[in-house]
C-alpha cells in the first residue's frame, strides 16, 4: 500500500478452517505474532493443542516460543516449501482471488475494512469442499 508492506497474521483452526483471530501491521515480528496467537487462544480457550506456522522468524523468535508455552500450546513448524502449511497457504490463495487480486486500497482503514468483511465471510458463508461444503461455523455447529 502505497509503496510500502503490510504484513497479515492469521491464525486459523486447521479442523474447521475457522479464522480465529487476525491482524493488519506495517511491521512482521514476534510482538505481533503474540498478539494474534493470544486473542485466537482467548477465543477458544484451550490448552495442549497444536500451534503449527511456518518457519519466519516472527515465528521462531525465543519471545513468540515463550507465548506458545505460557499459553500451554505445542509448536510446530513446518518444513521449507510452500506446500507444508496447507491450510494457510489455501486460505491466501483465496484471500488474494476472492479480494486483493488487481485491487490497489487507498489506506489501511479500508484494506482493514474488506478484510474484516472477508474474514465474516470466510467463517460464515464460504463453502469448503474439505468440511463438506459447510461455513467453518456450520461445520463447528453440526460437529459439537
Amino acid at each position: 500500500m502505497a509503496g510500502r508492506w503490510w504484513y497479515l497474521a492469521v491464525v486459523m483452526d486447521p479442523y474447521s478452517r475457522r479464522v480465529l483471530s487476525w491482524s493488519l501491521t506495517p511491521r512482521r515480528d514476534a510482538t505481533v505474532t503474540r498478539t494474534v496467537l493470544k486473542a485466537a487462544a482467548r477465543s477458544r480457550g484451550v490448552r495442549g493443542v497444536i500451534f503449527h506456522s511456518d518457519r519466519g522468524s516472527e515465528y521462531m523468535a525465543a519471545p513468540f516460543h515463550a507465548c506458545v508455552t505460557t499459553l500451554g500450546l505445542v509448536q510446530s513448524a513446518s518444513t521449507r516449501g510452500p506446500e507444508d502449511n496447507a491450510h494457510m497457504e489455501s486460505f491466501f490463495h483465496s484471500l488474494k482471488a476472492e479480494l486483493t487480486r488487481g485491487l490497489q486500497f487507498s489506506d489501511a482503514r479500508v484494506l482493514r475494512g474488506e478484510l474484516r468483511r472477508y474474514m465474516r465471510y470466510y467463517n460464515r458463508v464460504r463453502m469448503h469442499s474439505a468440511l463438506e461444503y459447510c461455513s467453518p461455523i456450520a461445520f463447528e455447529a453440526r460437529a459439537a
